[in-house]
């Protein structure tokens, strides 16, 4: 009857009970700062969960920050603290004081708190976000029918601090959520992307962590606008048919003093044991997987994404220093598991809880692994051992591709095998290939600027990697810039150079870029059998002296079938020949000397018809002069 009698806001013993058992998935609800009516009083209802703390309350600029005023009761047995203060306004600031086992006080920011202040200001806001106006409910219904293994997906990534800077401005001249989202739609639409991926939105103290130091997981960062603005943003680009991705933060947090760690003076979210507590190169805490508590605080903020904010998908960053005990530490810094070895077996119950959750209650929502490792069966279903992930960044394609195409094209030939490479193992997972902000920052240099030889030959290298990226297996993700050829590395303190539009080289590899992209929405067979053996297909992967590759993609139905032709040196091949399964015409339908794409814009026939003449190893073929770092498209 007790628990009957407890307001529906406040923490009863069915909340208790489930949250210690790791399955509160809604707990956000009633942990952090809710606005509330009690009696005939409106206020807010504080409760945060500190286990070792000797007492806490709750100080703010509603009580002058004093920690006498509005002391909090304890709940048994977890240790939750709860108070209801009257008369607190939007917005109020606000944190903990928590009396440590020591009887010292720290002042802590809310860890559910849906909103915070400014950086370099660390309290956390009250904010009411149960009221939002959504209008994506046909964008919503329509979720719960996609399959990502069907569909297009090419994502691009963005960070929107640096995206585009309202210029000349005395403030910092950040867009805010809502114009963000204006634009971003325009120029995705244009563009032919289907999904965005947004870093840096949790709120984060440090502007130079890009978001990945994350001290309120259940906060839209405050540099753009509020949690309102927000979700007007997701609802605005759902109602123009684009997809959002949030990074998400699970493997570590910052130190910093009024963040995570050492919550309650102790321990708290993170592994007491430093040696599975820390990662000794990021200098940044890790989350103890093994306590039932943290592993609800995190699945409940993945839910809170997907489900509140109508996120379509997570991507999940450094899987692999999760699932390892040893990553990124020397002998003598970590601890084997009961088995002896390096595995986290609790990471890895973990991820499968997760995965089977998030996925079970939001059909068509996706959830992505960033693994760097060859780990089995990410993306195989948990039912079999795998660890349940929608799709994992194929890493080992990244790796291999980048150091082919920073290659004098005179090398190229003895290192042919790593461009076919991925192919070996391109469907032991669901992979999405990925060309990240990690590749064009720290000295990596720009994907232009990866791109041997001067002025035409760096252009027309990046078209024909571009072109050989789409046309291979697997889902597609670029990073803001490099759609134009960005010249500078990545810095989140600037917005990219969009200024290089006015010159046509630029201008250019936008326009191949954008039109690979419309081509492969347009196309099925570059998607709907990615999943598949039937869907690809070499012609010849192994024409290493001419640094050539030729291959098909096949659409489920078999009809509309595409044929590329990459040639990745300065060569012209004017008496080039490929061989093809049938004697039939072939259609081109995109051909990088086009004179948009920088080329010649020499005129040439559109359709080849096959004729009876063996090459590659087939009984047809036709015959195509093939131009320096050319690339050619064939329908048929």
């Amino acid at each position: 009857m007790a628990e009957k009698r407890k307001k529906a806001y406040e923490i009863g013993e069915l909340d208790q009970y489930l949250f210690g058992q790791g399955n509160h998935y809604e707990i956000y609800k009633k942990l952090g700062a809710h606005r509330v009516k009690k009696g005939s009083k409106e206020g807010v209802y504080f409760a945060v969960w500190a286990p070792h703390a000797e007492s806490v309350s709750v100080v703010g600029d509603f009580n002058e920050w004093n920690m006498e005023t509005n002391p909090m009761e304890r709940n048994e047995p977890l240790g939750i603290y709860t108070c209801f203060v009257p008369n607190v306004k939007e917005y109020a600031m606000y944190k903990y004081c928590i009396e440590t086992y020591r009887n010292e006080y720290i002042f802590k920011a809310d860890p559910f708190a849906n909103h915070a202040e400014l950086r370099p200001g660390t309290a956390s806001k009250v904010v009411d976000i149960g009221n939002i106006k959504w209008s994506d409910s046909k964008w919503m219904e329509n979720r719960k029918t996609w399959k990502h293994e069907e569909q297009p997906m090419s994502v691009y990534e963005v960070h929107i601090g640096s995206w585009k800077r309202h210029i000349g401005r005395e403030d910092e001249g950040f867009y805010t959520y809502r114009e963000f989202g204006k634009e971003i739609a325009k120029y995705v639409k244009d563009m032919g992307y289907t999904h965005i991926e947004l870093i840096g939105v949790a709120e984060h103290p440090f502007d130079g962590s890009w978001g990945y130091q994350v001290t309120g997981y259940f906060a839209p960062t405050s540099r753009y606008g509020t949690p309102e603005d927000f979700a007007w943003m997701v609802n605005y680009l759902h109602q123009k048919n684009i997809g959002i991705i949030l990074d998400w933060v699970p493997a570590h947090f910052p130190r910093d003093a009024h963040g995570l760690a050492d919550f309650d003076g102790t321990p708290t979210f993170e592994y007491a044991d430093k040696r599975l507590g820390e990662h000794p190169d990021w200098g940044t805490k890790i989350f103890d997987y093994g306590k039932n508590e943290v592993r609800n605080f995190l699945i409940s903020n993945a839910l809170f994404w997907v489900e509140h904010f109508h996120i379509d998908g997570l991507r999940v960053d450094a899987v692999a220093s999760m699932l390892y005990l040893d990553y990124g530490k020397q002998d003598g810094q970590w601890v084997p598991n009961k088995y002896g070895d390096n595995k986290n077996l609790e990471a890895i119950d973990f991820f499968k809880h997760l995965n089977s959750v998030v996925l079970g209650r939001n059909p068509g929502a996706i959830m992505i692994a960033e693994e760097s490792t060859a780990w089995p069966k990410v993306t195989g279903d948990v039912e079999d051992d795998g660890l349940g992930f929608s799709l994992k960044w194929n890493m080992g394609w990244m790796h291999d591709f980048t150091e082919y195409m920073k290659l004098d094209p005179y090398f190229r030939k003895d290192n042919h095998n790593l461009m076919t490479f991925a192919m070996s193992y391109a469907y032991s997972e669901k992979y999405i290939l990925v060309l990240s902000h990690d590749e064009v920052v720290h000295l990596k240099c720009s994907m232009l600027n990866k791109m041997p030889g001067l002025g035409f030959d760096k252009f027309a290298n990046l078209k024909v990697g571009y072109a050989f990226m789409m046309g291979h297996v697997g889902k597609k993700l670029l990073f803001m810039g490099q759609e134009f050829a960005q010249l500078r590395e990545w810095s989140e303190e600037r917005e990219i150079d969009w200024y290089l539009l006015a010159e046509k080289e630029h201008q250019a590899i936008q326009n191949w870029t954008r039109d690979l992209l419309h081509l492969y929405k347009k196309k099925k067979a570059m998607y709907d059998n990615d999943h598949s053996w039937e869907g690809f297909e070499w012609i010849n992967a192994d024409d290493a002296y001419r640094s050539i590759f030729s291959f098909m993609r096949r659409s489920k139905d078999g009809k509309k079938n595409l044929l590329f032709v990459c040639n990745f040196t300065p060569m012209e091949r004017e008496d080039y020949r490929v061989g093809v399964p049938k004697r039939k015409q072939y259609k081109l339908i995109l051909n990088s000397d086009d004179e948009k794409y920088g080329g010649t814009g020499e005129e040439r026939p559109l359709v080849y018809k096959a004729e009876k003449k063996e090459c590659d190893g087939r009984p047809y073929s036709f015959a195509y002069s093939l131009k320096p770092y050319g690339v050619a498209v064939f329908e048929f």
